[in-house]
């Protein structure tokens, strides 16, 4: 690596965050509570992602400020060992990285524009997607749980991932604060979401089912037979049915639909955590409901990116054409 990039890593990363614009920062003379509440505008995640992808870029010879020939060159490198997906973050690194020093960003560069465009045409790949989780899924995996603690938490927590077309840090991040008890059923508040950074918020109604497997009734057993009262709602629970005091962590939400999955004779590999709220939408729209509907519940900001979450099976519903043969 030149001197010259050796520099501009050490003014960009810490051992172990990035302060984008910390630099900056100093030099304008800003306060430390401005410098403050400017990291906070990006979240851990995302500083602890642009991290990785700045120390490789670095690694690889970079420099910040960097010209659009050397970005070229940098995403041409590895066109071919990394995904157009992880190409296009480390970009969004590199550009935010670079407006956040005060720099132009090169990534907006027609030139690498066009090697990216290149490089998606040469080596991109659709999007794998899992399966969904559909309404016949769903009550299938859940009829035929126990009535331990860990059944009757993994029972509310699969019905009221899938009722509330709910992401998984948004299904494990729920409290006790969150909901709203009504005669129709709850209201769950979401403080905070993966599009919903400056925690806005907002509520996603559940209502009672008139079948026997209700998700509201479902999450009111769980509360009950775990003595939960305040704190996180799903929690872990041990071989000696022992209750955690803190939230369930995002990746046991896919275990659990892997796990009930297999148990009623479906392949587990299908499946992930977010088969729950690509289930919802998926079942809805062949339910019928009003696209604009299903977004309220789920909170898609578009139509485009809601027909992303829209599995196979739709494709045929309104059979007009089967009248045509």
């Amino acid at each position: 690596m030149t001197n010259q990039a050796i520099s501009s890593s050490n003014s960009i990363l810490t051992s172990d965050k990035i302060h984008l614009s910390e630099p900056n920062n100093r030099q304008a003379g800003h306060s430390e509570t401005v410098t403050r509440y400017l990291t906070a505008s990006t979240s851990d995640n995302t500083r602890k992602a642009y991290q990785a992808d700045l120390e490789h870029f670095m690694a690889w010879g970079g420099a910040i400020p960097a010209n659009p020939e050397m970005i070229a060159e940098y995403i041409a490198a590895y066109a071919e060992e990394l995904a157009v997906s992880t190409l296009t973050r480390r970009l969004a690194a590199i550009c935010k990285t670079h407006s956040t020093q005060g720099h132009e960003s090169p990534t907006k560069s027609a030139l690498v524009r066009a090697v990216m465009k290149g490089i998606k045409r040469s080596h991109g790949k659709p999007a794998h997607q899992k399966a969904p989780v559909l309404k016949a899924d769903v009550i299938a995996m859940v009829e035929g749980l126990g009535t331990g603690l860990k059944d009757v938490r993994d029972k509310a927590l699969l019905l009221i991932g899938f009722a509330g077309g709910f992401r998984r840090s948004e299904l494990v991040g729920l409290k006790c604060t969150d909901i709203e008890w009504k005669q129709e059923g709850i209201v769950l508040t979401l403080r905070r979401s993966k599009c919903d950074q400056d925690g806005r918020g907002r509520q996603v109604a559940v209502p009672y089912a008139t079948g026997s497997i209700c998700p509201v009734k479902a999450l009111r057993d769980w509360l009950d037979a775990a003595g939960i009262v305040y704190g996180p709602l799903f929690r872990a629970v041990d071989r000696y049915g022992n209750v955690s005091a803190r939230h369930l962590s995002p990746e046991v939400v896919a275990l659990v639909v892997k796990e009930r999955a297999v148990a009623v004779g479906m392949d587990a590999s299908r499946f992930s955590g977010h088969s729950l709220r690509a289930g919802l939408v998926t079942s809805a729209v062949n339910a019928g409901v009003d696209t604009w509907k299903i977004r309220r519940q789920t909170g898609h900001a578009s139509e485009a990116t809601l027909q992303k979450y829209i599995r196979s099976g739709e494709q045929f519903i309104g059979k007009a054409l089967a009248n045509l043969f």
